[in-house]
């Protein structure tokens, strides 16, 4: 096997494990506290952006196979502990709502009008937080308009 085809595969699984615990700690600590039935795979599939995924595997992949051991360990260990961080509790809702948290938008339906915060935007539905009725509501896709 060349060292070529080595490393990119080194980067591609170093990058699948960071990316597992990452969407792990997301899914946890901010899409489990609106009482979805978002499924972890559904997460993780739906929001890989495979341009930053390709990226990372290659220059990970590189890291692992070419540069010195102890430096390629402390960033692959700092990055993975980045990662783990997700795990807790504050952090994962942050990184949570940075990716997804949309905020003071406003929905429309056939019959109402609503204002405020789009926690997730997922394959088939929305989950929304109304201002009004300081509530979290669920509405699936095909029923709003303009989206």
């Amino acid at each position: 096997m060349s060292k070529l085809f080595q490393a990119l595969l080194s980067g591609i699984f170093v990058t699948f494990i960071l990316d597992f615990f990452l969407f792990l700690g997301i899914k946890v600590n901010y899409t489990d506290n609106f009482d979805t039935k978002l499924y972890y795979n559904i997460l993780f599939a739906d929001n890989q952006n495979i341009v930053l995924f390709t990226l990372s595997s290659i220059l990970l992949g590189y890291i692992v196979i070419y540069v010195n051991n102890k430096i390629a360990l402390s960033i692959i260990g700092v990055l993975f502990m980045l990662s783990l961080a997700t795990l807790i509790q504050p952090v994962g809702s942050f990184v949570g709502e940075l990716l997804f948290l949309e905020k003071n938008v406003s929905l429309k339906t056939d019959k109402f009008s609503y204002r405020g915060d789009i926690y997730y935007r997922g394959r088939k539905d929305i989950i929304f937080y109304d201002y009004k009725l300081n509530k979290i509501l669920y509405f699936d896709k095909n029923t709003i308009q303009g989206n």
